[in-house]
């Protein structure tokens, strides 16, 4: 049963959402701002967390800022439709998905258990992990067991969805994957993301990486077609 933390200072939204989460047999803890949050979910971690952009005392981007200095917990942010400059931003920052208000709320229920099984991932055990055996990839190592990415041996700390994106292409060096079979790779087939997230968590992945090597070009962008991964 994966506990949900919900953060929104609406509280007919906190309400709506936390009746419909625990309906579906979630544990869910509700907080209406998010210096709030933080200092909860510092103190005891949930499964998954869901963030509104605009809220007092700490907003949602300042919260995922904070969160992610410590925590790779998959996030799902709340956003107006006037807000696309924040949704970029935040999918930059490390956001895992976005949903837009006003929202269904069984496009939310499945957007969580996608992220859920996809951050399960993380916590197999090594006979459940056999089929998924590590990735070398010259400079580049992955472990798929332990959800771990070393870049010349210094790890490189990925969120769920960033790991399986690179995964992706570290499976076949110098071959071209579409944003459509990215999508695919990090996505439920019901779960439907548009090409700008894709691009956003790609240019997040390059960044962790320069961070370690400036010089760091092993992904490269095929504009209007997709991305590759070089290991020379």
């Amino acid at each position: 049963m994966a506990t949900i933390a919900l953060v929104d200072d609406d509280k007919n939204i906190l309400t709506s959402v936390s009746i419909a989460l625990e309906a579906e047999g979630f544990l869910v803890r509700t907080f209406s701002d998010g210096a709030q949050a933080l200092a909860a979910l510092t103190n005891d971690p949930v499964d998954l967390a869901i963030f509104d952009i605009k809220m007092p005392r700490m907003d949602g981007m300042e919260l995922l800022r904070r969160l992610r200095q410590k925590s790779d917990l998959p996030v799902i942010f709340l956003t107006s439709k006037d807000e696309e400059i924040d949704e970029v931003l935040g999918l930059r920052m490390g956001a895992d998905d976005f949903i837009r208000k006003p929202f269904s709320q069984r496009l939310l229920i499945e957007r969580i258990r996608a992220l859920l099984r996809r951050a399960d991932a993380k916590g197999r055990s090594p006979d459940e992990a056999e089929n998924a055996p590590m990735i070398t990839r010259g400079r580049l190592t992955l472990d798929p067991q332990r959800h771990a990415c070393l870049w010349d041996g210094k790890p490189v700390d990925l969120t769920v969805t960033e790991f399986l994106l690179l995964q992706s292409l570290a499976q076949r060096p110098g071959f071209v994957k579409t944003r459509d079979q990215l999508m695919d790779s990090a996505y439920d087939d019901q779960v439907y993301v548009d090409d700008r997230t894709i691009d956003s968590h790609i240019k997040r992945v390059r960044k962790k990486f320069k961070m370690i090597d400036d010089d760091f070009s092993a992904i490269e962008t095929l504009y209007g077609i997709g991305y590759r991964f070089q290991e020379g």
